[in-house]
């Protein structure tokens, strides 16, 4: 995982999460949630991983439901609020501070089903997470992930106009042309739909289903779809979230 992202998060974790003001449910994106979609299914019983797990909403939200929840991230900042939110919900997580690509602490074959949302762009090798998920994953496990948009990652929200080509990916660092100040930069790595379905293909996964939530009509009074550099406008035209359900193959 990019070093940059990670003192990102470790300086800002308390910040983001103040202003985001996340729910405790299963959200792959703005206005598109597990309840809605039915992606996953049932998970009570079931031995549950959440990579990139943030403030942990989403696996509180999986325990609440009777998962078996295990939560890993990056930075020691972000698990800190996690181990909080899961103590005040009264749900039991064990949590592990680690890279998406190292998933060391994690048996083989003990996980039901693997989790993440809106994390993997801090990864700079997804074919080895990928692998790793799968390690993880019993037969027939399940593997399901949203993304940032690619098509829409490139787009600006008030011009509705690209700023680059789809095809421009890579790691990008922004902000060290303002201070090389450690947690300043951001981090972040660019990738097409394609790189996403034949990394899974390359890791040994079955895809069952991709996704593209289609959330019009969009409430432009509602400020939730004035976030993160887009528009309700942008958001009538445009796919904002990604989701790829797999199998362990």
């Amino acid at each position: 995982m990019a070093n940059e992202a990670k003192e990102w998060w470790e300086r800002n974790a308390r910040e983001f999460q103040a202003m985001a003001q996340l729910p405790i449910e299963v959200i792959y994106g703005s206005h598109v949630t597990e309840e809605k979609l039915q992606l996953i299914g049932p998970v009570a019983g079931k031995h549950l991983l959440e990579i990139g797990c943030g403030g942990a909403q989403c696996g509180i939200a999986f325990a609440k439901q009777g998962a078996i929840v295990t939560g890993v991230d990056i930075a020691a900042a972000q698990l800190a609020i996690a181990q909080e939110l899961a103590e005040q919900n009264s749900v039991s997580i064990t949590f592990y501070q680690r890279d998406m690509t190292d998933l060391a602490p994690i048996a083989s074959e003990s996980q039901d089903i693997v989790f993440t949302s809106i994390a993997l762009h801090y990864v700079d090798d997804i074919v080895s997470c990928f692998k790793e998920v799968h390690r993880t994953l019993r037969s027939n496990g399940l593997f399901v992930f949203s993304v940032g948009h690619p098509f829409s990652a490139m787009m600006d929200g008030a011009t509705l106009l690209p700023t680059r080509s789809y095809f421009d990916t890579g790691k990008v660092v922004l902000g060290l042309e303002v201070s090389d100040e450690v947690g300043f930069a951001f981090a972040e790595n660019r990738r097409t739909v394609s790189d996403y379905f034949n990394a899974l293909v390359a890791a040994g996964f079955i895809v069952e289903e991709m996704v593209e939530p289609d959330i019009r009509p969009v409430d432009p009074t509602d400020p939730q779809n004035h976030l993160w550099g887009q528009t309700p406008q942008f958001l009538e035209l445009f796919p904002s979230i990604l989701i790829f359900k797999s199998r362990k193959g």
